[in-house]
Formats: structure tokens, C-alpha cells, sequence
């Protein structure tokens, strides 16, 4: 069985760290830096380390919140039915397309009070989260990870940030 394309690309055959960087910006200003200077850029991976997720909470989750969300989520797909029915059951009747959004509607709110009352009372607030990392590393394959970081050392300010 063959591995993903997406999945080879991500690899470094025997990674070496290069540099660690607080922000994404610095380890994308550092790889640029390379790149400007004719390094093979190819060699070199970016990697988001220590890892937090956040989420912020942003309201309480009620019935009525309940059957809102699940009448907008129920207007999408109805509309999408409704305009399917019209096209090609209806030959362009409008009333196809109310009674798709109709449909719409109501299984949208039928899954969302489904939906709420499967968790018990364990999560009534609504949240966004996001996955976000605290430091970036700038990895190399093994045969050009030495030259990576002699070029980076020679890089404008690099040495003054080695103090800080």
C-alpha cells in the first residue's frame, strides 16, 4: 500500500533542527532568508511544536438557540432541495421550492433538537476552537542541516537575537 502524496511531502529523510522560532513569521522570514540565498529550500520543514487548543465560549446554548441554529443550517439545504424539486420535478414551479425549503427547515431543526437532547445537559454552550502552536521549528535533512544553520547565523541581526 502506498502512502499519500500529501503525507511523502511532509517528510524529511533524518531531520535535524535548524532553528526554533516563537512566531510562524520568523520561521517563514528565516526559510525566505535561505532562499534568497540559493539554499535548496526543498530540503526544509516547518513544524508548529507544543500545541494548545483554545476555546472560546460564546453564549449559552438554549432550546430557542436550539431550533435557530437548526432553521439557518435547515435554509441552506431546503433552498438547495427546494431549487432541485423546482428545476426538475416542478418545471419551474415556485411552490417546488417551498416545499423544499419547508423540508429543509424542519429536518434542520428535527436533527438539531435531536442532537441537543442526546448530550444530557453535558455541553450547553455554544464555542469556537482553534488549534494554534507556541513555537516553530525549521527542520533540514541531515546532509544540509549544518550549512542551514552556519547561513542563518550569518544572517543581519542574527547574532543580536542570539542574546535576547
Amino acid at each position: 500500500m502506498t502512502e499519500p502524496m500529501s503525507s511523502r511531502l511532509m517528510q524529511l529523510n533524518y531531520p535535524q533542527h535548524v532553528a526554533e522560532f516563537v512566531t510562524y513569521e520568523e520561521a517563514q522570514s528565516a526559510v525566505d532568508y535561505l532562499a534568497d540565498q540559493k539554499f535548496a529550500v526543498e530540503n526544509l520543514l516547518i513544524v508548529g511544536t507544543n500545541l494548545k487548543l483554545l476555546e472560546r465560549v460564546t453564549g449559552r446554548r438554549t432550546w430557542a438557540t436550539v431550533l435557530g441554529e437548526g432553521a439557518l443550517s435547515g435554509l441552506t439545504t431546503g433552498l438547495f432541495v427546494g431549487v432541485m424539486l423546482m428545476l426538475f420535478v416542478g418545471n419551474g414551479n415556485f411552490a417546488m421550492l417551498y416545499v423544499g425549503l419547508a423540508m429543509g427547515v424542519a429536518f434542520g431543526i428535527l436533527a438539531r433538537m435531536l442532537a441537543h437532547a442526546l448530550t444530557g445537559g453535558k455541553r450547553d454552550f455554544n464555542s469556537a476552537r482553534v488549534t494554534v502552536a507556541t513555537r516553530y521549528e525549521v527542520l533540514a535533512e541531515h546532509k544540509v542541516a549544518q550549512q542551514a544553520r552556519d547561513m542563518l547565523a550569518e544572517r543581519p541581526g542574527a547574532r543580536a537575537a542570539m542574546f535576547e
